[in-house]
């Protein structure tokens, strides 16, 4: 199949998980612990049946894995795997704060080749190919080109993230800002809106997938806190962190995490 074919039904079908899920945000929905502290709800569970009945309905013989799926080990013989999350941001989204993601990408030998990442609130689509850079809402973006933490704007999911003495020597001026969702953090710092969003605590392939290739084909980088990039469609695909930074601030930001250890 095409690139151009699979990139518009991965557009496709984003877009129409994304009105989903915005129509079970405004209407409300009350979650359930999947696991201790680990929250899902009906919408969840509802845009992943559409995402699946729409990407592995027109690719039967690419491999599965989402958040909201029981994990189906035939996954790794296959050369091209859809990687979902239905709503990165389950917290935000209960909450009824915009800072909630449809994500999805098509991973290829374990590099991902295709990616969206759509927040439905705020009408913000993320999308990338790979070797063909990044847009939003179909405009290219680009991350930040500072070259020092000085006044950077710095984003996490809480303040605990940023509560080393370091970062105040390091960053003066800088702006500490926080949302839920990890896969939100990461595009917003392609779109040079932040310089970094860290995130210190273990994140599975479908939290990162998508937004990791708008990341790198905005130019900025994503990889874990001692610089090792993301391998995708793993026995076990999970990641211990996630670090996304301008190119200019990267080596900085994670020689910062490593002084605060």
């Amino acid at each position: 199949m095409s690139v151009s074919a699979d990139l518009d039904l991965l557009m496709a079908a984003t877009r129409e998980g994304g009105a989903l899920a915005l129509d079970h945000f405004k209407a409300g929905v009350t979650p359930w612990d999947k696991k201790p502290d680990d929250p899902v709800s009906e919408a969840d569970l509802a845009v992943d049946r559409l995402l699946h009945e729409r990407l592995q309905g027109a690719r039967s013989d690419y491999g599965w894995l989402s958040e909201e799926s029981v994990d189906d080990p035939r996954r790794l013989d296959c050369a091209r795997v859809w990687v979902v999350d239905p709503i990165d941001g389950t917290r935000a989204f209960v909450a009824r704060r915009p800072e909630f993601c449809v994500c999805a990408a098509l991973v290829e030998q374990g590099e991902p080749v295709l990616a969206a990442v759509f927040n439905p609130a705020t009408d913000e689509f993320f999308a990338a190919v790979r070797g063909q850079g990044a847009t939003l809402n179909g405009r290219p973006i680009h991350a930040s080109g500072r070259d020092d933490l000085n006044a950077a704007r710095l984003l996490a999911s809480k303040s605990r993230h940023f509560s080393s003495p370091a970062w105040q020597e390091a960053a003066p001026g800088a702006s500490f800002s926080y949302r839920n969702s990890i896969a939100y953090r990461m595009v917003l710092v392609a779109a040079g809106r932040f310089e970094t969003a860290i995130s210190l605590t273990p994140k599975s392939d479908w939290d990162i997938a998508a937004a990791d290739l708008i990341v790198r084909e905005a130019g900025a980088r994503a990889t874990t806190a001692t610089g090792a990039a993301f391998r995708y469609n793993q026995p076990r695909p999970v990641h211990p962190n996630v670090i996304t930074s301008g190119p200019g601030v990267h080596g900085q930001v994670l020689d910062l995490l490593a002084e605060a250890a």
